[in-house]
């Protein structure tokens, strides 16, 4: 039998409409088709064994429909990408111990601000009925750091500058790493039980059955040196319309300059500093009286400054911050282009150096502070120094993990 172009055009309709069908009911199949952390479907797709929704159901296999993490206070999001880390300015000290090279960073969280004075006298009081008094002496900031010797009159900040309610805001000085990190530990175990009782979370849930439940608590810790450099130098404040970088910031923000080029009431006035460092020999906060001189000597409140494009402040100036990992030369050519971390001297022993200096115990520093000269603001440089020792110009703040997106 012969068809016409119509009839078989017709057929050809027919069979489309039918497999279309076919395929339309097999998607709409119970457990089927794409799955989310919010919409897991009723079925296994591999066994076709019904879930269970009903966490105390220990007849069948249990699925959490929703997926969230629950981050805590201060903390800002820094959504992870592609960089080029490392100093992108001359290597004045010749230390030749960043070199730029490309990584990629996943999401994490980091504190909008340094961790203040306040915020380490509330760790204090907190943890003091844990530990015993000589542990507790252990813990304070050291208020010797502001001394200086016989050269230099600074009995204020040596008396004042911790626990005058004046400086309530201004970062915390007089903490080594071995400090901030007991610190990071207290925070996580104090903000979770917060969130626990704010949830009404059941408190004898172990931290693997609230990870199947769907409920994240991850830790407090400092960050690593890749995330703490990437988060400063926020790049994504250049990204536009494509992948393409046509130029590298040296600070957390444009230019070459270290003023306020724009009018723009965010971010202060035009001709400002953007950020509180040594100008010059003996220049910490300029000549009295004038527009420039914003008072700023020592450090200053954590809010001072714009943040920059990630919202965060003073990433640059007020305090250099420690961050978690051991400092070795070559750490940038050592370390994996993914997430990089440096936690042990690993490839890189101690003992194949020739001085006391660089052992498991150094750690990085990272910023510039109210102190330096505009130089070490710039993200990619660093420094380093033994987690014991503690100085008037280096603070910090702590960083989570981000894991993943919800109910994605």
């Amino acid at each position: 039998m012969c068809l016409s172009n119509k009839s078989w055009g017709m057929w050809v309709a027919a069979l489309a409409i039918v497999g279309s069908s076919i395929l339309t009911s097999c998607n709409k199949s119970p457990g089927y088709g794409r799955r989310t952390a919010n919409n897991p479907g009723k079925r296994s797709a591999t066994t076709g064994a019904e879930f269970s929704f009903d966490e105390d159901d220990s007849t069948q296999f249990f699925v959490a429909k929703n997926a969230e993490q629950i981050p805590g206070p201060n903390l800002k999001f820094i959504q992870g990408g592609r960089a080029v880390l490392g100093s992108q300015e001359e290597d004045v000290m010749a230390f030749r111990d960043n070199q730029e090279r490309t990584v990629t960073l996943a999401n994490f969280y980091l504190d909008e601000t340094e961790i203040t004075n306040n915020d380490f006298r509330e760790f204090l009081f907190e943890i003091k009925k844990k530990v015993s008094a000589d542990s507790l002496l252990k813990l304070e900031p050291r208020d010797n750091v502001w001394a200086g010797g016989e050269m230099t009159f600074n009995d204020m900040y040596q008396s004042y500058y911790f626990r005058f309610p004046g400086f309530n805001f201004y970062p915390v000085a007089g903490v080594s790493w071995v400090q901030a990190d007991a610190y990071s530990k207290w925070r996580t175990e104090y903000v979770q039980e917060v969130i626990r009782e704010d949830r009404g979370i059941d408190s004898s849930f172990t931290k693997s059955q609230l990870i199947e439940r769907g409920v994240a608590l991850a830790d407090y810790r400092l960050p690593t040196e890749a995330e703490w450099e990437y988060a400063a130098k926020a790049m994504i404040g250049t990204q536009y319309l494509d992948e393409n970088q046509e130029y590298g910031r040296i600070y957390p923000w444009d230019g070459r300059g270290v003023r306020n080029p724009y009018n723009v009431k965010r971010k202060g006035k035009q001709g400002d500093m953007l950020a509180n460092f040594k100008r010059g020999r003996g220049d910490y906060g300029g000549i009295a009286g004038s527009q420039s001189n914003d008072g700023d000597i020592i450090p200053t409140n954590v809010y001072d400054f714009a943040p920059n494009d990630f919202g965060l402040y003073n990433m640059a100036g007020n305090m250099n911050e420690w961050v978690q990992v051991i400092y070795r030369p070559l750490s940038y050519q050592d370390m994996d282009d993914l997430n990089p971390i440096r936690n042990s001297g690993v490839g890189d022993e101690e003992d194949e150096y020739q001085t006391s200096m660089l052992t498991d115990e150094i750690r990085v520093y990272k910023g510039g502070s109210w102190r330096d000269v505009a130089y070490w603001l710039a993200p990619g440089t660093r420094r380093f120094m033994h987690q014991d020792s503690a100085t008037n110009h280096i603070g910090f703040r702590c960083a989570m993990i981000s894991i993943g997106e919800k109910g994605k």
